[in-house]
């Protein structure tokens, strides 16, 4: 999920109580919430879409979550001495517990991973010692009423904090509503990617939560062929028959992709990340892409030029007009 979300998350759980355990509560919570995401200085010495490889691995999983917390909690405990001896230490901040800092670091920092499940996008949850990417297919990257809820559990528990009044029920509550709006959610999903729709063809079907509206999927499928999409926004019942609208050219299944992934690591990192894969015609050339990022209503198209030759399909015709289909895969059309 987005570090919005992932701060309220955090906020919200000091204000159900849990801040007046020890100073420095809140941001132990807040920055717990949040570290897993460093992994995104890969951006510093990965070129291209590498980072898909390394995003949401090592920082996510078990490992990190005993560690990252370590170092929100000692850091915090430095600061905290730190102001004491240049005193400015705040009087009203509570004692500060390095036990305490590092349970609420720790809880923060699981809820981390258990968000980032919640989207199509995946993470590896046992890295290192496993790359399996797990999906959720719960909610959108970014989703206002998730937003909504926490933001104004959080505002009202403040609220009512400085007003003297019961200030860790909104918060509750909030939190409440929020698991239940996630629970409802994962229904809404499975019960999409029942759709009998495929006559067996596919390898997976991928209810794609879409921005704003909680009862509306697009769904997705791959199949050995490439993949395909049913009907995006669909929210119909589940006995309907949908036609099927197809992405990509159909090149996929002439492509040998574990070669262009020897040749090239963008391609190599690119299929590592990738759930549901196509290759499509752009320009002349041919693009490796992901059904899941297609749709101009998501986060970004995420792509990668294969290399000449990847195809069996596309050849180039040697008059300098670039990769053309072959007089084989005319004849068969």
């Amino acid at each position: 999920m987005d570090n919005l979300t992932h701060s309220l998350v955090g906020a919200l759980i000091g204000q159900c109580g849990l801040k007046r355990k020890t100073g420095l509560a809140m941001p132990a919570l807040i920055v717990g919430a949040n570290i897993p995401d460093i992994d995104a200085a890969c951006f510093l010495w990965l070129d291209g879409v590498e980072h898909l490889a390394f995003r949401r691995g090592i920082t996510h999983g078990p490992i990190a979550w005993v560690l990252l917390p370590l170092l929100v909690a000692g850091g915090l405990m430095w600061w905290d001495r730190w102001q004491e001896r240049r005193g400015t230490r705040p009087e009203g901040r509570l004692p500060v517990r390095f036990g305490w800092l590092y349970a609420l670091a720790l809880i923060a920092t699981l809820s981390h991973p258990a968000l980032d499940w919640l989207n199509v996008y995946g993470i590896r949850l046992l890295e290192p010692f496993s790359s399996r990417w797990f999906y959720g297919d719960v909610l959108f990257i970014i989703d206002v009423w998730l937003w909504a809820m926490l933001g104004a559990g959080l505002w009202l528990s403040l609220r009512r904090e400085r007003r003297g009044g019961a200030w860790m029920r909104p918060a509750w509550f909030a939190a409440l509503a929020a698991l239940l709006y996630i629970g409802a959610n994962w229904a809404i999903s499975r019960d999409h990617a029942r759709l009998d729709l495929l006559d067996g063809e596919a390898r997976e079907t991928i209810a794609a939560p879409v921005p704003f509206d909680p009862l509306r999927r697009d769904i997705l499928w791959v199949s050995p062929q490439g993949s395909h999409s049913v009907l995006p926004g669909y929210a119909g019942p589940t006995s309907a028959r949908l036609s099927i609208a197809r992405y990509g050219d159909g090149w996929l299944a002439s492509c040998d992709l574990a070669g262009a992934a020897r040749r090239d690591p963008q391609v190599a990192a690119f299929l590592f990340w990738s759930r549901a894969p196509l290759v499509a015609r752009k320009g002349g050339r041919l693009w490796l892409r992901d059904l899941r990022f297609l749709d101009p209503r998501a986060v970004s198209n995420f792509e990668v030029e294969l290399p000449p030759g990847s195809c069996a399909q596309f050849v180039d015709d040697g008059a300098g007009r670039g990769p053309t289909p072959s007089a084989a895969a005319r004849a068969g059309r």
